[in-house]
């Protein structure tokens, strides 16, 4: 009897255990898709038909949406606004001189101003970084030509919510944003969503 009694309690706690263990998984996806459709609306307000973006005259960072402006100094001490693109289509691509990506990048981003009529706002996550002497070294050892922005207490990282390295956002000449990319971009990548801004 108590070998029976005792078979069936095993039994049953193994049962509950697989049990618990779908359930929680289930739960868990569950909560994952509720999570990201939650994380998705937020990220981006795109109403998709088609590929067509719907535009708003709220200031915000998803697609769709007026980019924040923001002012910075450059390496040089020369005062930077967003706002002083607006008529011309701008990438504000977040990056440091630490991250693999984003040496990987710049390359690209370098002959796309080149090769392009496009600015580019490079806004360096100086709280991150070693020294300003260390970003100043990079930006020469890479030649770059466009305007490199010093965000010393990351208070436009924290704007744009950036919480991938490289992060870049693509503005159109309405100051909307119109493509954001969390991670590096090539050079094709670039061009692909170069020409669909307007």
């Amino acid at each position: 009897m108590r070998r029976t009694l005792l078979i069936i309690v095993v039994i049953g706690m193994v049962g509950w255990a697989v049990y618990d263990s779908t359930s929680s998984t289930d739960d868990a996806e569950g909560e994952n898709s509720s999570s990201d459709q939650v994380a998705d609306s937020q990220l981006s307000t795109q109403a998709v038909e088609g590929d067509d973006l719907v535009e708003s005259n709220d200031v915000g960072i998803n697609k769709g949406q007026i980019a924040p402006n923001f002012k910075l100094q450059t390496l040089n001490g020369e005062a930077v606004q967003l706002s002083d693109y607006r008529g011309k289509r701008v990438i504000v691509n977040f990056w440091a001189t630490w991250c693999p990506p984003c040496r990987a990048e710049i390359p690209d981003f370098q002959k796309l101003y080149e090769k392009k009529d496009v600015e580019i706002l490079a806004v360096n996550l100086t709280e991150t970084e070693e020294s300003t002497e260390g970003v100043e070294e990079f930006v020469k050892e890479f030649g770059m030509t466009f305007p490199v922005v010093m965000d010393e207490n990351s208070d436009v990282s924290n704007t744009y919510q950036v919480s991938a390295y490289p992060t870049s956002y693509m503005i159109d000449s309405n100051g909307r944003i119109q493509f954001v990319a969390m991670g590096a971009l090539n050079y094709d990548l670039m061009i692909q969503e170069y020409e669909k801004m307007k």
